[in-house]
């Protein structure tokens, strides 16, 4: 297996992810023996918004199922051209809430090839911890902070929350207001953060890949720049100053916050500090890990 290009595809609420690696012997310092390890080889992210259909009708719309399947056609075509093997494809929060499941699973499976299943927001969770767990080890909590959900997991237990960078935009604009605090109060009632406190937290997903570029001001993607990157809470508060403070065009054009993501990155930000005061943590790591990843590691 070792080398060989292999593929899944992640199909989220805000965009969607393809994925290319490899599996490749490692042996870090201090094991005895070595394992095989993911190493990305590609990956491409395009925009889709499934999520915005949910929250308005509750169900795909004929036209973002289309622009779904143009992407997974691309997809299609690149792993084609390369020669690599599609293992997986997974769909998330959008599909687990959409009337229509089985029309949208119909056109995504004509379209790449492969039918899609739809993951559960605790599988979700249990598979972003494998991926991250495999590079940096026992005894973290991951944040996978998404378009419609967000998983935590601490690898015993992990969990979803129907909360999303892209469903508190459509409840809340691009800056949320005086009513996020009765809004994050009633969300964390029903929710148990008990064993993942104080521990090394990983975030996982397109919010944390956003803020690590803007925050080392990296002009292009760069899986080996950003992966481990720490940051400290005064680090992300001034992140996000700096970014709510810009004009909306001016916001577009910082890097990592093109296609789409500027507007919904403001509410993704607060989302996370309002987590991270719950996990009791000042300081939290970046990972370019994620479902994708997870989703080879099931097939291995």
């Amino acid at each position: 297996m070792a080398n060989k290009l292999l593929a899944t595809v992640d199909i989220g609420s805000h965009s969607c992810i393809l994925l290319i690696a490899a599996f490749e012997t490692k042996q870090a310092d201090g094991e005895t023996e070595p394992h095989q390890v993911l190493v990305p080889k590609l990956q491409k992210v395009e925009i889709c918004r499934l999520g915005e259909d949910i929250y308005d009708s509750g169900r795909i719309s004929e036209e973002k199922i289309q622009d779904l399947c143009r992407i997974m056609t691309k997809f299609r075509m690149d792993l084609h051209a390369l020669g690599v093997e599609l293992k997986a494809a997974a769909m998330t929060e959008a599909m687990r809430r959409a009337e229509n499941q089985e029309e949208v699973l119909d056109a995504v499976e004509k379209a790449l090839w492969l039918r899609p299943r739809i993951i559960s927001g605790e599988e979700e969770a249990a598979l972003t911890y494998r991926s991250v767990k495999e590079w940096h080890g026992e005894g973290i909590v991951t944040i996978d902070i998404g378009g419609g959900s967000t998983e935590i997991s601490n690898g015993a237990t992990g969990f979803s929350i129907p909360v999303g960078a892209l469903k508190m935009f459509k409840a809340m604009g691009p800056i949320p207001g005086p009513e996020y605090k009765k809004f994050v109060k009633e969300t964390f009632k029903e929710v148990s953060f008990k064993g993942m406190t104080k521990k090394p937290v990983y975030l996982i997903g397109g919010t944390g890949t956003a803020l690590a570029m803007v925050f080392k001001n990296l002009a292009q993607f760069d899986y080996k720049a950003i992966e481990g990157l720490e940051m400290s809470l005064s680090d992300l508060e001034a992140v996000t100053t700096r970014i709510s403070n810009l004009s909306k065009e001016l916001r577009a054009m910082l890097p990592g916050l093109e296609n789409g993501r500027s507007d919904v990155i403001i509410c993704g930000l607060f989302w996370l500090r309002s987590l991270l005061e719950k996990l009791r943590v000042e300081t939290f790591r970046i990972s370019t890990a994620g479902l994708r990843f997870g989703l080879l590691y099931e097939n291995q």
